[in-house]
């Protein structure tokens, strides 16, 4: 079985059989996790900003889209499929319409530029994965800080832009949530005020974001308990930003080379962004080396001993992305050892991910809502599964890759959201995988 495609249909289903031990060479897409917020720091920024290695994926295409109905134009260069210049065009505002903005998550991201470009941001509460709650009071307090008004009502919420403002804004977040830190970061851009934020949330994804608005002039200095943020002397009169590559497809990439024993290099990753990964995998016996933008997997290497996982997602310096949890779960379920797994960011995505491995024949023992445990190795069965969000789509793949049979995966609706090929690249490293088209 091997992948078929009909160029310009979109398959229904991803077939998924055993086969030989994954081996090759692939290079990562640009993260999405990243992608997103960056777009709307280059709104925010207020100049032309060209921004390379954007993924294809369905919720930073929906992203961009959104920018150009709200005054932005997004120009691709010739030839460069994986490059956009954001800039916003000269016509008079008009306060947009953004219905669409409920298919992703990260249209709260456009907030802090809408409030500049038009006063006034509407949006309707974000979509994306269903994996619990993903409440904007600590959005809405960033915004407060900032002197701006917010209106709620059952189908979205309205911020009213402060008149102008001078000084520094200085808040504490109560916990180190990933979007309200953006949200302060693009507020402070958008206003031109110096901030301090304490106990931020420091993942790359917003590091991302710190290193690009310093490349545009911005002062910033980031620490586990204090983050701060000063303007430029001046305006940047353009900005040049690279998206960087996926940290959690070269994670799932190498969840699934391990799990099928074999020997891959995954290219396109910062080593930094990939510590907790790697060190998950070395627990569970995986010999793994991040250097560079090079991840190097040989699950054939069987000098490092097996040991039982815990992993457990974390929104602290140097936790394990909760991203990262779906995928060693997957390949837990083939290795010795009673392994532990808790992810208290998404509390619905267990609820997704379980039901459908259990579909599959796995053995979960689940302790709470958030918390799991599972002893392996475990002998799975392919039958029909779906993608329920994307990183239970990524997940199901991976244990399609040794179950007995052939898996059958639905849902590629909300895989596409985070991957633009994921099957593909898993086919490039061997996998028997065929894309089945209406």
């Amino acid at each position: 079985m091997t992948t078929t495609r009909v160029p310009g249909v979109a398959a229904e289903v991803i077939a998924v059989r055993p086969g030989p031990p994954l081996t090759g060479t692939v290079t990562v897409d640009g993260s999405k996790n990243a992608a997103l917020p960056l777009v709307a720091a280059a709104a925010a920024l207020g100049c032309p900003v060209r921004l390379n290695n954007i993924p294809a994926n369905t919720d930073v295409q929906t992203m961009l889209a959104l920018l150009q109905e709200s005054g932005w134009h997004v120009a691709q260069p010739v030839g460069k499929p994986t490059a956009a210049v954001i800039l916003p065009t000269e016509n008079q505002p008009v306060r947009p319409h953004l219905p669409q903005a409920a298919r992703i998550r990260a249209s709260y991201y456009l907030v802090p530029a809408l409030l500049a470009r038009h006063g006034e941001a509407r949006l309707p509460w974000p979509g994306g994965c269903r994996i619990g709650g993903r409440g904007m009071d600590l959005h809405f307090k960033v915004y407060e800080a900032f002197g701006d008004r917010s209106v709620l009502d059952d189908s979205g919420y309205r911020v009213e832009a402060a008149r102008r403002r001078y000084g520094t804004v200085s808040l504490v977040l109560p916990f180190r949530s990933r979007g309200a830190t953006v949200a302060a970061l693009l507020r402070a851009v958008t206003t031109g005020r110096p901030l301090r934020l304490g106990e931020p949330n420091l993942s790359s994804e917003v590091l991302y974001v710190l290193e690009a608005l310093q490349a545009a002039g911005w002062e910033t200095r980031a620490g586990e308990r204090l983050l701060a943020l000063s303007p430029p002397p001046s305006a940047p009169s353009d900005a040049a930003w690279v998206v960087p590559g996926d940290k959690v497809e070269a994670g799932t990439l190498a969840c699934a080379v391990a799990t099928t024993g074999g020997s891959a290099r995954i290219r396109g990753a910062r080593a930094d962004d990939l510590g907790p990964l790697v060190a998950a995998l070395h627990r569970l016996g995986i010999s793994t080396v991040s250097e560079a933008d090079t991840l190097t997997v040989n699950a054939q290497d069987g000098r490092l001993a097996s040991r039982p996982l815990r992993a457990t997602a974390s929104l602290s310096p140097g936790g394990l992305d909760a991203d990262f949890e779906p995928p060693l779960m997957a390949l837990a379920l083939g290795l010795p050892g009673t392994h532990l797994f808790a992810d208290a960011i998404n509390p619905g995505r267990h609820g997704n991910l379980l039901p459908q491995l259990a579909r599959l024949g796995a053995d979960i023992e689940e302790i709470s809502p958030t918390e799991c445990r599972l002893t392996g190795p475990q002998r799975l069965t392919g039958t029909g599964v779906e993608a329920t969000d994307i990183r239970t789509g990524s997940a199901l793949m991976i244990a399609g890759l040794t179950a007995q049979g052939v898996t059958t995966l639905g849902g590629l609706d909300q895989l596409r959201r985070g991957h633009a090929d994921l099957p593909g690249k898993l086919h490039t490293l061997g996998a028997d995988i065929c894309e089945v088209t209406p």
